[in-house]
């Protein structure tokens, strides 16, 4: 199977470094691609400097993937991972208390796979993840704030196998006043959606993360899917 692979920069990279970059991003240390071209070139576009959208080709016959989309994972596997690798602060008891029972009971061993596939979360949909640990809305809202704005999945490269399977291909150059705009637009969107909805008004069959940990939900919960 072959993947066409874009990443946004602000640099041309024709030879992707395994064990660069930085290691508190999403899925940790890795290379953060997208299937989606135009979308790498909103990642890479700067205020006021162009950037690029690198174009690979990644074979992935002989690769493991976690796929974090598919119907045996829940939206609480990738929040989990989440807290793993991001930095950021927990304020309340709830939260804290959170993030150790989702880490205790929807852990997945993610750094044994080659690729993982999945949401992305910029700061906006960062935020929606800290409102669900923090209990401010259920899982059902969660799951729907993640597909405003219409972000889309990414796929990064982990092991030094994957690394050995990319061929660069070639390189866009991004006009900052176009994609960053477009950036800009989309993330301003889908917070505007997302504050716009009745995000606390409790329904009767909701999820909200305290019913997850009183009442012990563990992965396989026809509830959480």
């Amino acid at each position: 199977m072959i993947k066409q692979l874009f990443h946004g920069s602000t640099e041309i990279i024709t030879s992707p470094q395994y064990g660069k970059g930085k290691p508190y991003n999403d899925y940790g240390l890795g290379f953060y691609c997208t299937e989606n071209s135009e979308m790498a070139k909103e990642w890479a576009a700067q205020k006021n400097r162009e950037g690029f959208s690198n174009h690979y080709q990644l074979d992935c016959t002989n690769l493991t993937i976690l796929n974090l989309c598919t119907p045996e994972y829940t939206i609480l596997h990738w929040l989990t991972i989440l807290l793993e690798n991001r930095i950021f602060e927990i304020g309340s008891p709830l939260s804290i208390e959170a993030k150790d029972y989702l880490i205790s009971n929807f852990h997945i061993p993610y750094e044994e796979y080659d690729i993982i596939q999945g949401y992305r979360a910029d700061d906006s949909y960062f935020s929606f993840a800290h409102d669900f640990i923090s209990g401010g809305i259920s899982i059902k809202q969660l799951g729907a704030a993640m597909k405003l704005g219409k972000l889309g999945e990414q796929i990064v490269l982990k092991s030094k196998k994957s690394f050995d399977c990319i061929e660069y291909i070639d390189s866009e150059t991004v006009p900052p006043q176009i994609y960053y705009d477009r950036k800009m637009t989309r993330d301003r969107k889908a917070r505007e959606e997302y504050l716009s909805r009745d995000r606390y008004k409790r329904s009767k069959d909701d999820l909200f993360i305290m019913n997850i940990i009183d009442e012990e939900i563990k992965g396989d919960d026809e509830r959480l899917r």
